[in-house]
């Protein structure tokens, strides 16, 4: 019987997910292998919470927590998952929700098709509210903060009855010691076909937080990737280390410990010597070097990758190897590839910060604004200095300046034990990067004029001012001009910023793509990897709203999707929903080639009885060639 419900609700998993939650509520008792172990087991836990599974009302809940409290408790996780939310949000969110949580499954962003949650009856998805299972059921957020592993919750397997159009993904984000900070959400309404696309994509996004918390929570220590094999750094799969200065072990992730057959607390303490053999550090030293090496050790060959090397002035004779210097220009020169007029604006930019003119770089999102405010710091004199990034579309307006200014202790109820430096004196000596200025509030930008005029800054509840000398770096992606001229920027604090301006090109006007993609795959520790004709056709044909960025996360779904022995990547290399994706921009053909095409793949398709993989060898074409060509065609 339960065997029989199982494959009706697969066919239909409304209606016979409804009749189990009648059942449900009329028996109190839920029966035995109607659901997957995993929604078996949450729907008992929020039974047992004493959740109503028909009570609409649940998810209009209304919660008084304090938000801007509940963002600053969160801070740290909020800083490290921006870059991959914005990310999320431009691939995924035009098809649904892209939703951020902290550990207790509150909410601190909601991202992406947000305007029919009202029409909907969600009013209470929103941040600031909580969707733990003991007040919502089942659902993949809260699911996810119980179970500590990635969640699936499709179309009818949410405990409340309201929520059975709805199918989640959610996969938990993790702190270098293992403790979930938050979890990442992709929402839909209607059932996921494909939800290991989804899956993937979440899990590559997690994996690139978790190697920020890492450099976040460890700045002056080492950050090593490793795994068994070598194309797989870089990917969701590889394993993080920290490491102390003279070599001791501080933190790993779970892939980690998963690679080394250990738990976490048999490797914490450990000496890299005792993983690399007494060689380990002149090891470490050649990694420093920014190789990618390997290493028998007793789990077998592993491959590593310094991730981060602090710039500490006793770290070189820790590893008793000092790391090459580089040339600075050249840094800058390989940023531009092969357009010179990047290439000038770059050098001039960089003489700039030498005369301490503030730079201003303006560009579309995801074209690599903070990169190359990294490389301008890096050539510049305060190279050895603090680099301080701030992106202020991403701090709260009530957060802000307090996040800048930083504040003494008891300035305002809930101020942090012993105050807080603000971002503009731990950029002291060194750079201040202030990313996406344009979204500055007002009521901040007269202040933030001072602080640059007069290079004194006062913290929050503080009388006395403090000097402050440091390199300023700006960028947007909005038209500052025009907001100056609808008095939504100030004309004043304008001029003050902009002194070299560096105008970053799209990724579609570009002239050196493939010098582009080299990097990229060599920064993905790839070097030998290279593209076929099709794919290097259909990448270079794309339009690239998210630039830059966009394009390096396609080149690592397609590392990670490659076999061991795979030298070149391929259509094949890269899941259907995102070769629809890419070819949709592509023209399609035109006249009578476009009807002989399609006859040529009619008349191969009755051959092989629809057999698509029989068709695709038959003309000599990968499966995912003919279907983007199918999809063209009947367009």
């Amino acid at each position: 019987m339960a065997q029989d419900i199982q494959t009706t609700m697969a066919a239909d998993p409304l209606h016979e997910a409804r009749q189990v939650r009648l059942r449900l509520a009329n028996e109190g008792r839920l029966p035995q292998g109607i659901l997957r172990e995993e929604i078996d087991a949450s729907w008992r836990r929020s039974l047992s919470y004493g959740v109503n599974c028909l009570d609409d009302e649940t998810v209009a809940l209304q919660q008084d927590l304090d938000l801007q409290m509940l963002l600053a408790n969160n801070r740290l996780l909020i800083d490290a998952v921006t870059p991959e939310l914005e990310y999320l949000v431009s691939q995924q969110g035009a098809g649904g929700l892209i939703i951020l949580g902290d550990a207790g499954a509150n909410l601190l962003a909601v991202e992406g098709q947000t305007e029919f949650l009202e029409r909907q009856g969600l009013r209470d998805l929103k941040p600031g509210s909580c969707w733990s299972e003991s007040l919502r059921g089942t659902n993949a957020i809260g699911t996810a903060v119980v179970e500590g592993r990635p969640t699936l919750i499709n179309c009818g397997e949410h405990y409340l009855d309201c929520l059975s159009s709805y199918s989640c993904i959610s996969v938990p984000v993790k702190d270098p010691h293992g403790r979930v900070m938050g979890v990442l959400d992709l929402t839909r309404d209607g059932i996921m076909t494909q939800p290991q696309d989804g899956l993937a994509t979440l899990m590559m996004a997690a994996s690139h937080i978790e190697s920020r918390l890492f450099s976040i929570c460890y700045p002056e220590h080492l950050v090593l990737a490793f795994h068994s094999r070598g194309q797989y750094l870089g990917s969701s799969w590889h394993g993080l280390l920290a490491l102390s200065l003279d070599g001791e072990l501080l933190a790993a992730n779970d892939q980690a410990c998963s690679l080394l057959q250990m738990t976490r607390q048999s490797l914490l303490g450990l000496h890299s010597s005792d993983l690399l053999g007494s060689r380990s550090m002149q090891f470490i030293a050649r990694l420093v070097q920014g190789e990618v090496r390997s290493a028998q050790t007793a789990k077998g060959e592993l491959f590593f990758k310094a991730l981060q090397v602090p710039r500490h002035s006793h770290f070189a004779g820790a590893i008793s190897a000092p790391r090459s210097p580089v040339a600075k220009p050249q840094v800058l020169d390989e940023l531009a590839g092969g357009d010179s007029r990047l290439a000038r604006a770059l050098r001039m930019a960089c003489r700039g910060m030498a005369g301490e003119l503030p730079v201003l770089l303006l560009g579309e999102t995801g074209t690599g604004k903070e990169v190359v405010a990294r490389a301008l710091h890096q050539a510049s004199e305060r190279a050895e200095k603090p680099f301080v990034a701030v992106n202020c579309a991403a701090i709260p307006d009530g957060l802000i300046e307090s996040e800048l200014f930083g504040y003494r202790e008891g300035a305002f109820t809930g101020s942090r034990k012993g105050g807080m430096v603000g971002r503009l004196m731990q950029a002291h000596g060194g750079t201040l990067f202030l990313d996406e200025i344009g979204d500055m509030p007002l009521s901040l930008q007269a202040r933030l004029l001072r602080v640059l005029q007069e290079r004194k800054v006062a913290p929050l509840g503080a009388g006395e001012e403090q000097t402050i000398d440091v390199a300023l770096i700006c960028a947007t992606h909005r038209d500052l001009k025009h907001l100056v001229a609808s008095k939504q920027f100030r004309e004043d604090l304008f001029y003050r910023i902009n002194g070299i301006s560096v105008m970053l090109p799209a990724l579609r006007e570009r002239s050196d793509f493939g010098t582009l993609v080299n990097r990229l795959l060599e920064k993905l520790a790839a070097p030998t990897t290279t593209l076929d004709e099709e794919l290097n056709t259909l990448l270079s044909g794309y339009h690239w709203p998210g630039n830059t960025r966009q394009l390096e996360m396609v080149l690592r779904t397609a590392l990670t999707m490659r076999e061991p022995e795979d030298r070149v990547l391929t259509l094949d290399h890269l899941p259907d929903s995102l070769l629809d994706e890419l070819s949709a921009s592509e023209r399609p053909a035109s006249g009578c080639i476009r009807e002989q095409e399609l006859e040529l793949i009619r008349r191969s398709l009755d051959a092989h009885q629809g057999n698509v993989s029989a068709t695709a060898d038959a003309l000599g074409i990968s499966r995912a060639t003919l279907y983007r060509k199918l999809k063209q065609l009947r367009s």
